[in-house]
């Protein structure tokens, strides 16, 4: 009878220490509720060996096995792999509109459209300028108001040329930035690098390094950002990062294999970084327009008026105005009063490099509208998917403090079990020895 009693404080004291490591880890979930990337953990519990007992019957022989309590197997993290996968993959579409969105409304901003300052009405007034030209000659004024409102036309495509080109430098100069050796990119594989080291060294210990995983899934969360992510494991529980279109992985186990070259399909944040700034993307098409307007404006103003150019220069960066009120030309003839080259250029209104001009900005206003529609999609299915992901590994205060009171009043149970086998050792070890005597 002394071995099963003896086991029943050895059961006992199981169920103190299982609620115990119960208890611990509600605690760790609950003070980490607010932690960016955690995920709630479990303690397993399982029975431990049941101890045999033989002929526990005199009438059948039969024996038996006596339950002797519980361990804790390990502390498992909650999370759902292909729950990670989308929202990397999301996360990526809306790096990428976000970036996009922010870039093209900086160069919106640029064209001032429409505004009193805009090109859109210094054109008008440019031509409305030569309007007045041609009711009045030989006026002196009205030549000053040609070239002042041409200068001031060919003034603002310099400078917005010069702006489209400075937003195109600072995309690429935000690229660079993150993909330096001090930027992000290599900031976060440094420390995936590490971690995946430190995580292999306890899984071959046969531990779960469950926090470690969760700083490790939250530096490839904050990757996703910067452009498409693909996460393979390795049995040893390091995993290799696929970055972008990157020829090599990120990071292979404790390996970084950075800088690489990517390119606009690399996605996310960098993606959208290289396609806007590329020759091809939407800012250099903006400039490409500007220079057509700028062509336009002077070859059409320059055919007619023939005495000398009126505009230098045929790109936005280029165009100028270099001419004294004399120098102005009002007619094609000598004869006194004549202002037939006046009234030519002052028809020009909406003509071609007007009609160019709105072309130019209803596409920047549709590039923009449609990359803001695209950011709130993808913001939007960013978010479902992250509040999925939470109900899943995220932590609720109400029900840890549910198990909580379940782990209390197991480890209660396990010690008022502790204090009933003592007691009754006590009565056998005491009292029935001295009623022997």
């Amino acid at each position: 009878m002394s071995i099963p009693t003896l086991q029943g404080l050895q059961t006992a004291l199981s169920g103190l220490i299982a609620s115990q490591e119960a208890i611990d880890t509600t605690g760790h979930n609950i003070t980490n509720a607010n932690t960016p990337g955690y995920s709630r953990q479990t303690a397993v519990l399982q029975t431990n060996t049941p101890l045999p007992i033989a002929a526990m019957s005199q009438l059948t022989g039969a024996g038996g096995q006596m339950g002797t309590g519980v361990n804790v197997t390990t502390f498992t993290r909650i999370r759902n792999t292909y729950l990670d996968a989308q929202y990397r993959t999301q996360s990526a579409s809306l790096g990428a509109a976000s970036a996009e969105t922010n870039e093209l409304q900086q160069a919106q901003s640029a064209f001032d459209e429409p505004s009193t300052s805009g090109i859109s009405s210094q054109l008008s007034a440019f031509w409305s300028a030569w309007g007045s030209l041609a009711n009045s000659p030989s006026s002196e004024a009205a030549r000053e108001g040609v070239i002042s409102t041409g200068s001031q036309l060919a003034t603002t495509l310099n400078q917005l040329s010069a702006q489209i080109s400075t937003i195109s430098e600072q995309a690429t100069q935000q690229y660079a930035s993150i993909t330096g050796p001090t930027g992000q990119v290599q900031d976060a594989a440094n420390q995936i690098a590490q971690l995946n080291h430190q995580i292999q060294l306890s899984e071959q210990a046969g531990e779960k390094p469950n926090d470690l995983l969760d700083r490790r899934d939250l530096l490839v969360d904050q990757l996703s950002e910067l452009a498409n992510v693909t996460v393979t494991q390795a049995a040893n529980g390091s995993d290799t990062i696929s970055f972008g279109d990157a020829a090599q992985p990120l990071v292979e186990g404790s390996t970084v294999n950075w800088p690489q070259e990517l390119t606009k399909a690399a996605g996310g944040q960098l993606g959208a970084l290289l396609g806007v700034s590329d020759p091809e993307g939407q800012l250099a098409s903006y400039q490409g327009a500007l220079n057509e307007v700028a062509g336009m404006l002077a070859g059409s103003v320059n055919a007619l008026h023939t005495s000398t150019p009126f505009f230098t220069g045929n790109t936005a960066a280029s165009i100028s105005v270099a001419l004294t009120p004399a120098e102005v030309q009002t007619s094609s003839t000598a004869a006194p009063g004549g202002n037939d080259v006046a009234q030519a250029i002052a028809a020009l209104r909406g003509g071609t490099a007007d009609s160019r001009y709105a072309g130019l900005i209803a596409q920047v206003g549709s590039d923009v509208q449609t990359a803001q529609d695209n950011q709130t999609t993808s913001q939007a299915v960013v978010s479902a998917i992250g509040n999925q992901r939470q109900s899943v590994s995220g932590v609720s205060l109400d029900e840890e403090m549910t198990n909580l009171i379940s782990f209390q009043r197991g480890y209660e149970a396990s010690a008022r079990t502790l204090t009933a086998m003592d007691e009754m050792l006590d009565t056998l070890i005491n009292h029935t020895g001295a009623v022997g005597l």
